[in-house]
């Protein structure tokens, strides 16, 4: 309003003109009225105009330029002994007057641009703000917020789902009926703590159902007090599959392992038989009862063992993998594994690489047990390093893993079960060449590479299956 009273308001060049005619004005009416009335304040609004669009030493020129007019049409005389002063002081009002009006325009402007900023920050924080809501609550994880003392002030909708209450019922609640675990965590000792963790524990619904709970939490200071924010999730599911999952796979280990073993039963009945025909043929020892029982023994326990391979022998269910994808997942779990120990490792994977049929679960173990072992072969050795490298040709797709051990001193046992001196249980290669021929691949030795070198051999998918009959 005083703004506007003034005209102060508009482009530059529009109050510089009103300035202008303001002053001619004052200075017309100054030389025109006679007597001993005096106008020079009228110059004070000038300055206001003025000292909205001036610079300093601007408003000084132009409190000097209304002073000489003041002077030079003003109804006194010019007195050497009192003009000087009572010039000086005008010149001074007028100065302090622009300079007042420059300073606050300027007030003005930095207010306008605070209100701005605020109101923009205000409209960010407000869309932050319903953004974070909308995701809360359509989050399919239970996301509460609790007192110290773990009432809880608020809940999404999955919260209500995952505890079984009533829509609108949760607040007020308090979380230890649910997760009784964070009890530890809202003691009295432990409300100034914070907290950044999480946790498996035992979940409760509000009808008395139990549920495997993963509880991602943390504790934060407010003004009204401590805080907990958490983020729940039911994992009973997971927890079913993962079971599930680790008895399939403990069933194709065990139907493998079973005939693996019988397949080395068998050849060492067939040499044995190979052996009693020879002794019947040559000797008088076929009319002996003995003889002829230890015969029968050698039929009975080769006919179970080709029984047991008949049934135990069957494939593990395979799937289409894609093995660049197979590769990157396998280094996420290879890679930290091997830097623990320090050892380096480097990926050689081509741009492309075909799909093979294989167990994912089976493949990886099989990937993680060349690596243990070369990480033990690595643990004095002063190089570290362990070379995978990708290819394909001819349906196959091959897998190498390399060290820079000192290699193998009897590669013809490396295969061989329970051997003497294994680290464990002496099953580990067998196990695994098993698990690749049960899926038509292979595992191999490879002695002309320097260090300790084994291929996997894969069937590409849609490549041709390799049947391998028997395990040797």
């Amino acid at each position: 309003m005083f703004s506007r009273l003034l005209a102060l308001q508009g482009s530059r060049r529009a109050i510089l003109a009103r300035a202008a005619c303001l002053v001619a004005v004052v200075a017309v009416i100054d030389w025109i009225v006679k007597g001993n009335v005096y106008f020079g304040f009228l110059y004070l609004f000038s300055m206001l105009m003025v000292g909205t669009i001036f610079r300093p030493w601007q408003i000084a020129l132009a409190a000097v330029f209304c002073t000489g007019l003041s002077e030079l049409f003003g109804p006194f005389v010019f007195d050497p002994a009192t003009s000087p002063a009572q010039d000086a002081l005008l010149f001074v009002a007028l100065s302090a007057v622009g300079l007042f009006s420059r300073e606050v325009k300027a007030n003005h402007e930095r207010e306008l641009e605070s209100r701005r900023t605020v109101e923009k920050e205000v409209a960010v924080r407000r869309e932050a703000e319903e953004q974070l809501e909308f995701l809360i609550q359509t989050s399919p994880i239970a996301i509460i917020v609790t007192k110290s003392g773990g009432e809880i002030l608020t809940g999404n909708s999955a919260a209500v789902r995952l505890f079984g209450v009533k829509e609108g019922d949760l607040p007020g609640k308090n979380i230890l009926q649910y997760i009784p675990a964070l009890e530890r965590v809202l003691t009295s000792e432990n409300r100034q703590r914070v907290f950044r963790t999480e946790m498996q524990c035992r979940g409760k619904r509000d009808n008395g159902d139990i549920f495997l709970a993963n509880v991602f939490f943390s504790t934060y200071g407010t003004a009204k007090g401590p805080r907990l924010a958490a983020l729940v999730a039911d994992a009973s599911e997971d927890l079913r599959d993962r079971a599930e999952y680790g008895l399939e796979q403990l069933m194709a280990g065990t139907r493998i392992m079973v005939g693996a073993i019988s397949h080395e039963v068998r050849n060492v009945c067939g040499a044995i038989t190979v052996i009693y025909e020879n002794l019947a043929r040559s000797t008088n020892l076929a009319k002996n009862r003995d003889f002829e029982v230890l015969g029968s023994l050698v039929k009975t326990l080769n006919t179970i063992a080709s029984l047991e391979v008949r049934k135990s022998t069957g494939r593990v269910e395979a799937e289409s993998v894609d093995l660049p994808e197979f590769l990157d997942e396998a280094r996420i779990v290879l890679d930290p594994y091997c830097a623990e120990a320090e050892i380096t490792v480097k990926w050689n994977i081509p741009a492309y690489l075909p799909s093979v049929r294989i167990d994912r679960h089976s493949l990886l173990q099989v990937l993680l047990n060349l690596v243990k072992n070369s990480r033990r072969a690595l643990e004095d050795s002063s190089v570290k390093r362990i070379e995978i490298t990708a290819e394909a040709g001819h349906g196959m797709a091959f897998i190498t893993v390399c060290d820079t051990g000192l290699g193998i001193s009897s590669p013809e046992k490396l295969f061989q079960p329970l051997q003497e001196g294994a680290k464990a249980t002496g099953l580990g290669l067998f196990l695994s060449r098993a698990f690749m021929r049960s899926f038509g691949g292979d595992l191999r030795y490879d002695s002309r590479t320097p260090g300790c070198c084994f291929v996997i051999e894969l069937a590409e998918a849609g490549g041709r299956h390799v049947h391998h009959d028997g395990l040797e």
